[in-house]
């Protein structure tokens, strides 16, 4: 195994009871819990924040920093939930985590919960993934049956219930708000902000909402110390992450590493890009993040690096395409999930992932103008900064960044009149791309 790569929460993937409490504590699980309700809430919140850990659900906001905004002495009751809302295209890291590791999410959120002071606890979960909601309803059963969930937890005389929910199947949903509105029964739609969740979230409560990740990386930190953490990744993006390739890759797959490391590095370790293939473009965090080219390859993958490049890390979702791939239909079947997955509350998103839809179909098909190009600008200009949430935002971004470096195959199109990836052409693209 290469050095580059720091298994924690994907060590012991690999063996066949690794989700069950057994196998969860030969490795060394629930060794943190004890230290953490031996610590004050506070400690347990200043240790967080001296590792550096950043939120692993895209935004990369300081987690321990989160957790302190939780307003104390307010007599409200308080809320931990955790998004396993994962549904965006490429996204694929906390659905095996929670399959393979359920219990590091378990004793993650006690903890986390210890620390803000609140005794129930919520795992929103796509009800799509059955498999994964029966891993997590077994390990909650067991530690409930084993001391580590419910009153008095360890003889500490914390109590703290931890329930398994099922979504109903919405890309929203993993918007922070329009997840709480999903939890409280309502149809999921982002909430105007302010009021912050961490003052009125679940129920008008405070609540801390965090990612999959975020809350199974808090065990490790507790165990092996604050400064151990903090001593891997880079100055401002500490830690050890899962970067997920996927795509036209040798072997692709999970591969944990410190926040820095390079895509060439993971490439290196994957096998490569597929045989006889060559990098086109990629995206550093998912379909919602702008892509990159192999220009970018040794781009650092930390929140500063991929920034300084013109993206965003978001949840390390490599999705890798070679040079047969046709930019403009890949952006199309993206945009097309969008509009789908539009939850509809504002004209923005709601009409305007509508409108791109119909033109790159109508460039996709060879059935556009060089002047569609400025108009699919012209409506990503209007969307962003302009939506009701996030989301909106990380839609155009495949838009915009593929035309930035992928202008010329647009036009393709447009000469041709129809894809010049089609494999009946005479010519394909792809042939004169290898040339470059």
């Amino acid at each position: 195994m290469s050095t580059v790569l720091t298994p924690e929460l994907t060590a012991h993937w690999d063996e066949a009871d690794s989700f069950t409490l057994a196998g969860y504590r030969r490795a060394g699980g629930y060794q943190a819990l004890p230290r953490a309700l031996a610590m004050q809430p506070d400690a347990v919140i200043a240790a967080v924040k001296e590792s550096g850990l950043r939120g692993r659900g895209g935004a990369g906001f300081p987690t321990g920093m989160k957790w302190g905004f939780i307003p104390q002495g307010d007599n409200k009751p308080h809320y931990l939930v955790i998004n396993a809302d994962e549904s965006e295209p490429g996204t694929c890291k906390d659905i095996p985590t929670m399959l393979a590791n359920p219990h590091a999410l378990v004793e993650g959120a006690v903890i986390a919960a210890y620390a803000i002071r609140a005794n129930k606890a919520f795992i929103y979960v796509r009800g799509e993934v059955l498999h994964v909601i029966r891993r997590l309803h077994h390990a909650v059963a067991e530690a409930y049956d084993a001391g580590y969930l419910g009153p008095d937890i360890l003889g500490s005389g914390f109590d703290l219930d931890l329930v398994v929910h099922a979504g109903a199947g919405a890309y929203e949903c993993g918007e922070e708000t329009a997840l709480l509105d999903s939890l409280e029964g309502k149809r999921g739609q982002p909430r105007l902000k302010p009021p912050f969740p961490a003052i009125e979230g679940l129920y008008a409560c405070p609540t801390v909402v965090n990612n999959v990740e975020s809350i199974a990386s808090v065990p490790a930190i507790i165990k092996n110390g604050a400064a151990a953490f903090a001593a891997l990744g880079t100055e401002r993006s500490k830690g050890f992450g899962i970067f997920s390739l996927s795509g036209h890759v040798t072997t692709p797959g999970q591969y944990e590493a410190p926040l820095g490391v390079t895509l060439r590095e993971l490439l290196s370790i994957a096998g490569g890009v597929r045989r006889g293939h060559m990098l086109k473009f990629w995206t550093p965090g998912g379909s919602s993040t702008p892509i990159l080219t192999h220009e970018h390859l040794d781009t650092p993958l930390d929140f500063e690096g991929i920034g300084a490049a013109g993206s965003m890390l978001g949840t390390r979702a490599l999705q890798i395409f070679d040079e047969t791939t046709c930019v403009v239909r890949a952006v199309l079947r993206w945009m097309q999930f969008y509009k789908h997955e539009s939850c509809g509350k504002c004209t923005p998103c709601r009409e305007g992932t509508y409108w791109t839809v119909q033109v790159l179909d109508s460039l996709e098909n060879g059935q556009g103008s060089a002047a569609d190009l400025d108009k699919l600008l012209d409506i990503c200009d209007n969307i962003l900064g302009r939506s009701f949430c996030p989301f909106g935002d990380g839609a155009i971004s495949p838009i915009v960044s593929s035309i930035k470096y992928f202008r010329d195959e647009y036009i393709e199109h447009v000469k041709r009149g129809a894809c010049p990836f089609d494999p009946a052409a005479a010519t394909t693209f792809s042939e004169s791309w290898r040339s470059r």
